[in-house]
Parts: C-alpha cells; structure tokens; sequence
C-alpha cells in the first residue's frame, strides 16, 4: 500500500507574521554581530600613517584610481569674479599662527642639497601675473567661490630653470616654522590652476590667509592649499604631509 503524503500544516496569519519577525531578528542580529566583530578588528589593527592598514590600502587604491586618469590639462570649473565671497574663510592657522618676519621672509626653493634658491615676494611678483576663481573645497565639508592672484607654478618652474625638479615625482612644501608640510604630486602641481599665491579678491593677502605667499591648487583639497610657504622642495619618494599621518588621504584630490 502506498503512503499517503503527509500534509502541510497550514500557519494562520498571525504565526507567519511570528516566524517571518523572528527570522528577520535572527538575521539583524547576526549581521550586527558580524559587523562588531569587523569592527573591533579594524579598530585593533596595527595602523600604518595614522590609520589601520586595511584603511590604508583602500585609501592607496582610490589614489591609485584617480590619479591614473588625471590629466595636467584637467581643468577646475572656473568662476566668474562677481561670484567670489567677498570675505573669505579662514581654513586653520597651523603653521602661520605665530607673526612671520615679513622683511626677512624668503622661499627657499631647494634644488638640490647644498643648492638652494632664496627668493623674494618682489622676485615672485616679476613673474607673469594670473587669476584664478574657483569653488574652495574643504575636507570638512564646506566650499567656497574664492577669487586669488599670484604666479602659475608652471610658469615659476619656467622662469627659474627647474627643468630637472619638475621631473620628479613629487614636490613638498613646509612653512617657515615646519609645524606645517604637505606632499603633492609633480602632475598636480603643474596643472595650469596651481598657483603661488599673494593675493586674494585684489588685495595682499592678509596673515590669516598665509601672507606674504601661499599655494592654491584647485584640483585638491583646502588641506594641501599650504599657507606661508617656507620651504619648497622635491622628491621621487612621497614627501611628509601633516595630515596624512593623521590618517587622511595621501592625494586628497577633487
């Protein structure tokens, strides 16, 4: 004799809507295990530049990523000058906190060691003068339609010969008091938009803002937008970044 199948036993509505909860809980719960597990073993993860290594890696492949597709003729979305806040925002004081000695301010411009370049504001200021209007992006969530003047960086590696400097992979600049430096790379650097700047909406710009001189480059980051520079240099390994070693990212590029 053959058996008959056992039948199906048929759930009211209300013990489907029990089971489906609980199965649901089960899996919250589960996955919320599974991500404080994750977690917790990021957060003891042996850190390398101020972050974990994990962290790092993800942070090197977006450089990686970006950087593989950028171009020295990528240019940022420009601005007319009436779109300019008239009153700019200040971006930190690191490194320009404490008065600078404006008679005796020079940039030192190393080419090599025991081969430095030591220029005024009156030697940067003969180079061919440039504007620039751009959106200022800061990594802390704020922007702002900014209006500065100075020196293309390109034009500045022209005027001074540094032919054999502009081939290295990066170049790295520091405040007169070195308590603040960013590393950039030498593609960046020479987009037409980077500029050694001394002025803001017409006008020299004020201490807050780095006077006498100071860096824009608009394809970054207001973190690599040092103030006051002090020292410039470079290198075909990565120069120090401040913020870098605190965990933020290398390239920081828009």
């Amino acid at each position: 004799m053959s058996r008959k199948p056992k039948q199906k036993k048929v759930l009211s509505i209300e013990q489907q809507v029990r089971r489906r909860t609980l199965r649901a809980f089960v899996i919250f719960f589960a996955l919320l295990g599974a991500g404080w597990v994750l977690f917790m073993r990021l957060y003891h993860e042996q850190r390398e530049d101020g972050v974990q290594a994990t962290l790092r890696k993800g942070l090197r492949l977006n450089e990686r990523l970006f950087s593989s597709t950028f171009s020295t003729r990528r240019i940022a979305k420009k601005y007319a000058v009436s779109e300019a806040a008239p009153r700019v925002r200040v971006n930190g004081d690191l490194g320009t906190a404490k008065p600078v000695d404006t008679v005796n301010w020079r940039m030192k411009v190393v080419r090599m060691p025991g081969d430095t370049l030591q220029l005024t504001l009156d030697d940067i200021k003969r180079l061919p003068r440039t504007d620039v209007v751009f959106d200022f992006k800061c990594i802390e969530g704020w922007d702002q339609v900014t209006h500065w003047g100075g020196v293309r960086f390109s034009d500045f590696i022209k005027a001074y010969h540094l032919d054999a400097e502009m081939l290295k992979q990066y170049a790295g600049l520091q405040t007169p008091d070195k308590q603040y430096y960013v590393g950039i790379d030498m593609a960046s650097m020479l987009q037409p938009q980077t500029i050694l700047c001394y002025e803001v909406n017409g006008r020299p710009l004020p201490l807050e803002q780095g006077y006498p001189l100071r860096l824009i480059i608009p394809v970054k980051y207001g973190i690599k937008h040092l103030k006051r520079i002090g020292t410039l240099y470079f290198s075909n390994t990565r120069p120090p970044d401040y913020w870098a070693e605190r965990g933020y990212d290398y390239y920081a590029g828009l």
